[in-house]
């Protein structure tokens, strides 16, 4: 009974001291070019307040966008919900548009993220957050099938007029 017993604690003892173990983190994921979105839009108009916050659509009104693999047309149509939180300090951002490639593939994207205006009360500070991580849509008979079968991250820059323009990448 005794050797039972101990045989006991030991296998508890060694089961805890294996659960403790230290599992390496995974590498830092790589990132590749895909495109420059420069996506023109239209007056933003207020649907007001929601019981989730200040809805407001920026309608979408065409654009270019360009990179290694791929190239072509951001189609009218499309619009930019955003969802401004009470402060009026976060945004929640979903882009529904289209888009079509030069050898004439129509492609949709679903971009979703978020904006968060970081100065205080004061109107110090300055971090400003901006990202954003697009879907593609792409016929799966076509030679952009590999947009379905991986993550995209996006970053902003403001200097397009009447439009932004959408560094994205595709997570390695």
């Amino acid at each position: 009974m005794k050797k039972l017993f101990l045989c006991l604690i030991v296998s508890i003892l060694s089961y805890t001291v294996s659960a403790q173990k230290v599992i390496p983190r995974a590498e830092i994921p790589k990132m590749t070019f895909v495109m420059q979105l420069n996506v023109t839009v239209g007056p933003a108009y207020s649907i007001g307040d929601t019981p989730l916050g200040r809805r407001q659509i920026i309608p979408i009104t065409g654009g270019t966008f360009d990179g290694p693999f791929l190239r072509g047309t951001v189609l009218s149509g499309g619009a930019d919900y955003q969802l401004l939180s009470a402060d009026g300090k976060r945004t929640e951002l979903e882009a529904v548009y289209s888009i079509r490639t030069d050898d004439g593939v129509y492609i949709h994207v679903r971009n979703r993220g978020i904006m968060v205006d970081g100065k205080d009360e004061s109107g110090g500070g300055s971090s400003f957050y901006f990202k954003a991580a697009p879907r593609f849509e792409a016929p799966a008979d076509s030679e952009y099938a590999w947009l379905n079968n991986a993550i995209f991250v996006c970053s902003p820059s403001f200097g397009l007029k009447n439009g932004i323009t959408l560094d994205v990448w595709k997570v390695e």
